[in-house]
């Protein structure tokens, strides 16, 4: 505790001072060809969120379809109702390729020579808006998805089914639209507790590994710079009170989080390491909210190395 109260005490001396515009930047003409890429595949996110958190399942036909499993009726019923929920279970996981080919437009835009990291955060807001909307994106979708059970439920029944109907040499319609190997993919995908986060933590991994020339310093120093701009905002109340919408306080928490997670898996030793970039200890506390969403994403090995607090 003794060494939590030390660290909440350190000054901001050593963090970016500078407002970063989440609610009304605007891309400038260097930015319009990676924003309009960007922003195309950013203008399908709320619809995704929207289905997904109406996402209902077809449990209660599985169920009946299984308890009687000589009716036929009840069968067709069951696969009736699976089937366009797996289609769009489908939609989500090719979106989520959409989203990490947009995310590798950002990062090689905001880590491009002859700038440093935060420059580019600095020159170039409206990408670094972006940025944050697809992280902010990310833990929604994968808040949704880890308390919906009914998703890898669904998706479970129906490849139970097709296999079912191999072994007696029969092909349903819906095997055109989701094949075997892209139910494979899917499958792949939807067995991650949170899925989004992994495709964006598995192309930020992928970018700094077939970028040799660029040093992970420079990716690193992103996602630091990233949640310490977004840590100071919060702490500065001449920064603070230029938000005029309530809930970008809340985006910016959850944005830090995003990074956090990203610096986690990218950096060698990770964010909780002590020469880490990144305070964790300080920024705790400013997204509070969401502590349970960041340890669940990092996983337990998170407390061994996290021993400071």
């Amino acid at each position: 505790m003794g060494n939590l109260i030390k660290v909440l005490g350190k000054d901001l001396e050593n963090c970016p001072h500078f407002f970063l515009d989440f609610e009304n930047a605007q891309p400038t003409e260097a930015e319009t060809a990676v924003w309009n890429q960007v922003s195309a595949v950013l203008e399908e996110a709320h619809g995704i969120l929207a289905e997904l958190q109406s996402y209902n399942g077809a449990g209660q036909e599985i169920r009946e379809a299984i308890q009687n499993p000589g009716d036929l009726a009840l069968q067709e019923k069951a696969w009736n109702a699976v089937c366009p929920l797996v289609a769009k279970l489908k939609r989500f996981y090719e979106f989520s390729l959409r989203l990490e080919n947009a995310l590798r437009s950002l990062l090689e835009a905001l880590t491009s020579p002859p700038y440093a990291p935060m420059q580019h955060l600095e020159r170039e807001q409206a990408l670094a808006k972006q940025f944050a909307e697809i992280l902010h994106f990310t833990l929604s979708f994968d808040e949704l998805k880890m308390t919906n059970p009914a998703i890898q439920n669904d998706f479970s029944y129906y490849r139970r089914t097709i296999s079912r109907n191999r072994l007696n040499n029969q092909q349903l319609e819906a095997e055109n639209e989701v094949n075997n190997e892209m139910a494979n993919r899917m499958s792949l995908f939807y067995a991650e507790a949170t899925p989004m986060l992994k495709t964006l933590s598995n192309a930020t991994t992928k970018f700094v590994s077939e970028n040799k020339t660029l040093p992970i310093e420079d990716t690193t120093d992103c996602l630091s710079t990233m949640a310490c701009v977004c840590r100071v905002m919060l702490e500065t109340p001449e920064y603070r009170c230029r938000f005029t919408n309530t809930d970008t306080m809340l985006f910016c928490m959850r944005v830090m989080v995003g990074v956090i997670i990203l610096y986690d898996h990218v950096h060698p030793v990770g964010a909780f390491a002590k020469t880490s970039k990144i305070d964790v200890s300080t920024h705790i506390f400013f997204f509070r909210p969401f502590v349970v969403e960041l340890l669940l994403c990092l996983g337990t090995s998170c407390f061994d190395r996290w021993p400071h607090i």
